[in-house]
């Protein structure tokens, strides 16, 4: 048994989970751009968006599925390029 107890760890986030400006403007529909890291990167459509811009769910060009980001996920999304 743990001699320490660490009262309302739940209550604290474990980092702050604040979006880039840019994933602001992110709407449903748009293209966009996905690196995952360094030299990954994929590209598109933004299929979702929660109100606060913190999570956005991307359908993945190729086939490839749809996929969850979380802003503190260290990824970027940025606009597709024309």
């Amino acid at each position: 048994m743990a001699r320490h107890r660490i009262n309302n760890t739940d209550d604290q986030p474990l980092r702050p989970a604040e979006p880039d400006p840019h994933w602001r403007q992110l709407r449903q529909g748009d293209r966009v751009s996905v690196r995952l890291a360094p030299g990954v990167e994929t590209s598109g459509l933004v299929d979702a968006v929660t109100a606060d811009h913190s999570v956005v769910w991307v359908d993945l060009d190729g086939g490839r599925g749809r996929t969850l980001l979380h802003c503190a996920d260290g990824v970027e999304i940025r606009p597709h390029e024309s």
